[in-house]
Formats: structure tokens, sequence, C-alpha cells
């Protein structure tokens, strides 16, 4: 099925490509063109080392480090330059691409956003991450759902990134909306790796999905990242992992979308995501089709919490120096204001 990395496409196959990107440091505004052009260059090496592959991947702070600087100079925009450079190279090289940017947000702290673009140059995927790894990351918590897009060869594709994998609702939400494959971004070190193992592969089985996941690779001098590039097909086994820890590898495999729906359509052993709704179908007409999570009741109604809430110690960012924030988010915010 995996016709060696992509080597022997099918006429069904979707071949991707993860790069285990060297962590780099990015302090002043050359330092972020110096980045740009090397993620450029690494698109041009990701099509010569595979004709056959359509999709290249970039992990979470490839453009930035993990400097969780917040700097306004060098922060993005979807109409500036380093994006503008990533769509030129998914034209010249005729591939799609997965990027990584820290945006401006003129109304708070950036986003720490993800982005597909076609091999026209089109951006045709935009994630805003909803779930930064707090106390740690300063990102304002995104605020446009999960979109769900066709990518090449009719492939359906959603995009999380990094903490957002280990939230189980996350990959649920991207299954719903459709996805086939789940792409997962991350700037993860050495201490997650066996939970990122565990969860990439969680989140293909519990729904059917193919998830392409990678991280950085290599030190910047404080932190070392892993790379750990992994291809995890529909039934939660690995089709190709990264386990040299080698910067600038970019791990290949061809998967299958048609198996994807195929499985999804006439599993009944496992069949979990059409089954969470669908309960019991043997016993009654239908399965219950009911909620009984009290966690998604709570939520709704603005009441989730925790038997064990007033017991929590972190919560905020202050024990990783950032200062408490004094607004709150989206509607609330505009409430309170």
């Amino acid at each position: 099925m995996n016709g060696l990395g992509g080597l022997n496409k099918s006429d069904n196959g979707v071949v991707i490509g993860l790069v285990q990107l060297q962590l780099p440091i990015v302090v002043t505004k050359e330092d972020l063109a110096r980045q740009t052009e090397k993620i450029v260059w690494m698109v041009g090496k990701a099509r010569r080392n595979l004709g056959t592959m359509d999709l290249v991947v970039f992990p979470e702070y490839s453009l930035h480090g993990l400097s969780m600087d917040t700097n306004p100079d060098i922060m993005c925009r979807l109409d500036g330059p380093e994006v503008a450079a990533f769509k030129q190279a998914c034209i010249d090289n005729r591939i799609w691409g997965c990027f990584s940017i820290m945006e401006h947000n003129p109304d708070g702290n950036p986003y720490n956003s993800g982005l597909i673009i076609d091999d026209h140059g089109d951006i045709k995927l935009y994630y805003r991450k909803l779930h930064p790894w707090i106390p740690v990351e300063p990102w304002e918590p995104g605020d446009i759902g999960i979109p769900v897009i066709e990518g090449p060869r009719g492939a359906r594709i959603a995009l999380i990134i990094c903490h957002d994998g280990m939230f189980p609702e996350m990959a649920r939400e991207c299954a719903y909306k459709g996805a086939e494959i789940m792409i997962r971004t991350a700037g993860y070190t050495a201490p997650i790796r066996d939970s990122w193992h565990f969860t990439n592969q969680a989140n293909a089985f519990q729904n059917l999905m193919v998830t392409a996941n990678v991280c950085m690779c290599g030190s910047d001098g404080s932190f070392d990242s892993m790379g750990e590039g992994m291809i995890v097909n529909f039934d939660g086994s690995i089709l190709a992992h990264g386990t040299t820890g080698r910067a600038d590898e970019i791990i290949t495999a061809e998967v299958r979308p048609d198996l994807v729906r195929e499985a999804r359509i006439n599993w009944g052993v496992e069949n979990n995501i059409y089954q969470l709704w669908h309960r019991g179908y043997v016993a009654v007409k239908g399965g219950a089709m009911d909620c009984p999570y009290s966690f998604m009741h709570d939520m709704v109604a603005g009441t989730y919490r925790l038997p064990w809430e007033d017991q929590v110690r972190v919560t905020d960012g202050t024990s990783c120096g950032f200062a408490a924030p004094t607004r709150s988010f989206g509607k609330l915010g505009k409430a309170a204001e």
C-alpha cells in the first residue's frame, strides 16, 4: 500500500512529505528573511527528492523558531513577503505546501497560524491554532474553527497544530467535518515523544483517518526538537516514521483516501466515529442517538467545571514569564468592554 514511500504511486494515492526541518534562531527581520529562503529551498528539495510528491508539510515554528518572541517586527501577515515566497515556491515546484507562521494580530497577541497553499499559489486552508501549549505559549487562541478542504487528488484534508492533537475532540472534529487526512504540525521537544506517538496513532484509529505529523528537528542551542515525522494509517498502523532525528530529512509515504472512505462505509466493528452517535444499534433501532456526556452539555451551557477546578495551580502564563491577561476572549471580551 505504501509503494516504497511514494516511489511507486498508485492511481488513488496521495504522496505526503514531512520535513523534519532544522530548528532555527530568528530574532531580526534579516533572520526571518533567511529562514524564508531556507523553507523555499526545502520546497524545491522536496520536489527534487520525489517527483511523485503531492504535498510537502513543514512543522510548526519552521519560520520563527521556538523563542516565543512576539516582537511585531518579525510577525507575519497573509499579504506579507514570507507568504508570497511560499506561494511562489509552490507554483515553481508544482506542489502543494503546508506552512507555519506567527501572525500579526492587531487586537491582541499574535496567532499561531497554518496555511495550505496549492500548486497554483492559492491559499486553500487557513487555520489558527485553537489550543496554544499553555502556559508556555503566548499565542491568541484560535477563533475560526477547523476548516476542511479538498486537497491534492481530491483528498479531504484538515490541519491542526501541535498541542491541538492532545485533545481527542480536535481529531474528532476534523473527521466529523469530512477530513480523510489530518495534518499535525509541531515544535515538540523530546519529553513529549511517547505522547506524540500514541496520540498520533489514536487520532487515526478512533476516527478512521490518516494522520500526517511532523515536528521541528535538531537544536537551536537551547531547545532540542525531535523530528519524529509520522504518517499513520486509518487503522492506527504506522506507514512511515522518522526515527533518526536527522535534521532536514523528508519522511514520505503514499496514503489512500479511497480506502479511508471504504472503511468508513463498510466497517462494522470499531467504526467508532459512526458508533458514537449510534451506540447500541443492535439493541435499539438506529442506536441511542443521545448525548450522555456531561462535559459536552456543560461546555455548550458555559458551565464546564472540573471537580478539582479550585485546586488547579497553573492558570495563566506567569510561571513562564508572561503577564497575567486582563481581557476575555471573543464575545466575552466584547461584552466586557
